[in-house]
């Protein structure tokens, strides 16, 4: 049941903190028991910077961005409570003193580039699965760990905080990891929900690195004096930890009325996958790639990571290096319009992880590959959305099977959900309706948490409730030619492996 909110609480907006990965925003929240509105009051742009040693994060003017967001969001009216998320794996090591000693490294950088095998080294792949449930992936922050062995910044570093956490400590001077983030580390046991002692102890890392954990909903502190001056809070606003990971916040606001959901929270990357009760750690979900990291209230978000749509963002920024900016409704018009199946790409091949020439790279693979090059920018984004179309269905099918539940519906959230061709082209490859919004999940998660630590919404279900009733949600039924899709799916799984 709902409880009647505190009229202070009330009368007051909570404040989210949403970084990704091109851009952060503030964003303030009211909530009650039928109206949950957002106001996004501040966005700045993430942009890396590449210096010689490598691809790094500007966190400092991130924080700033966030200082400046959170000033216009108390000059608009009270703030209640505020609560950061952002992306995960990357992290900021502290010295003795609590400094930063540089700006965190970007999981793009190619500086990872043969740590697994040392890590394997010392224990092997199937072990650190079993322990995890971790998808394999070459950023992942084990691997990052292991790539600053024996430099003098990791001999130096007293303390590890993982993006959100670092700037909650700047906001709060608390020291603190969140679970759902920590268990994206690749030293997270999945199945005790704590730091793993095991792990720490084969790669002789030092356990003193990895601060306590907290769950979404603990107090993480109250402002800094310097923060409450520079943004006008009352200095007694707390700092809320919610789900940090911006994947795991999309999740709880996933407007889910019904048991058998997937989602797919589509931006930057499509994390697509199921919510459970408890991790699957077979051998098969390893072999399948698929991640269990840790959700609220003790769930599960069996997944996996897909190159989502950074294929088009890439794309976009060389196309607009070259032309005057093209809107993306007219691209996908375009799209919409070229040929179907011309031709397909594994999204999540190695060649489009970096930054960089992404239509040349599509077209270089497709010549490597047999296939039709494709020639108009149309042409390219039908590419992109039909494959990744696929690899939700894969995810997706494969995801059911490994879990053994069924899936009646899809849930596509996040900014992917804007995109009318690809949630149609995904209910299309799928079979099954999918459900489009909200696009602000990650903010609209992280604020349900702020209050429902204020005790103005219930459980996980009331919160989903709340956003099915609120929010704006569009429907796509499949059409057509499963068959088509079928012959799709056998001819990209039976392409050549471009290493």
């Amino acid at each position: 049941m709902t409880t009647t909110p505190p009229s202070s609480a009330f009368a007051s907006a909570f404040a989210a903190v949403d970084l990704g990965a091109t851009s952060g925003r503030v964003i303030t929240g009211r909530v009650g028991r039928d109206n949950l509105d957002l106001i996004e009051v501040h966005r700045f742009p993430n942009t890396p910077v590449r210096l010689p040693d490598g691809l790094r994060w500007d966190v400092l003017s991130l924080f700033q961005g966030v200082l400046d967001g959170l000033r216009e969001a108390g000059r608009s009216g009270g703030v209640a409570s505020i609560g950061v998320d952002t992306w995960a794996v990357d992290f900021g090591l502290l010295d003795a003193d609590g400094s930063l000693l540089s700006n965190p490294f970007h999981y793009r950088d190619d500086r990872t580039d043969g740590a697994a095998a040392r890590v394997w080294e010392r224990i092997g792949p199937e072990e650190l699965y079993g322990i995890t449930g971790l998808q394999h992936l070459p950023f992942n922050t084990v691997f990052q760990l292991a790539s600053t062995e024996g430099t003098a910044q990791r001999d130096a570093a007293r303390t590890l905080l993982l993006v959100p956490d670092l700037l909650v400590h700047w906001l709060t001077g608390s020291v603190g990891a969140e679970e759902t983030n920590a268990s994206t580390t690749g030293l997270f046991d999945a199945r005790t929900g704590t730091w793993s002692k095991v792990l720490l102890s084969r790669l002789s890392l030092d356990p003193d690195l990895f601060p306590p954990l907290r769950a979404p909903g603990d107090p993480a502190g109250t402002l800094l004096p310097h923060v409450a001056a520079y943004t006008g809070l009352d200095p007694r606003t707390p700092v809320t930890t919610v789900a940090s990971h911006d994947t795991a916040s999309a999740v709880v606001a996933v407007p889910a009325t019904e048991p058998h959901f997937a989602y797919i929270s589509c931006g930057t990357w499509s994390l697509a996958g199921l919510e459970l009760d408890a991790p699957v750690l077979s051998e098969a979900s390893r072999a399948a790639n698929f991640t269990n990291e840790r959700g609220i209230d003790g769930t599960v978000r069996y997944l996996r990571n897909i190159m989502g749509m950074w294929l088009l963002e890439e794309c976009r920024r060389a196309w607009d290096k070259e032309n005057p900016p093209t809107p993306l409704p007219a691209l996908l018009d375009e799209a919409s319009r070229s040929e179907a199946f011309a031709s397909l790409v594994d999204p999540d091949s190695p060649e489009f992880l970096a930054p960089g020439d992404m239509p040349a790279r599509i077209r270089d693979h497709c010549a490597r590959t047999g296939q039709r090059v494709p020639g108009s920018r149309g042409a390219v984004v039908r590419c992109i959305l039909e494959s990744l179309a696929l690899a939700h269905r894969r995810a997706l099918r494969q995801a059911a099977e490994l879990a053994g539940r069924d899936i009646t519906r899809i849930h596509l959230v996040g900014g992917g959900s804007r995109n009318d061709l690809l949630c149609q082209l995904t209910a299309d490859a799928t079979g099954l309706p999918v459900v489009a919004g909200p696009t602000e999940a990650t903010a609209l998660g992280n604020i349900l948490v702020q209050a429902r630590t204020a005790g103005l919404v219930g459980d996980l279900a009331d919160m989903r409730r709340l956003v099915a009733s609120t929010q704006h949600l569009r429907h796509y039924t499949p059409r057509g030619d499963s068959a088509a899709w079928d012959a799709a799916a056998a001819r990209l799984a039976s392409a050549p492996r471009i290493s």
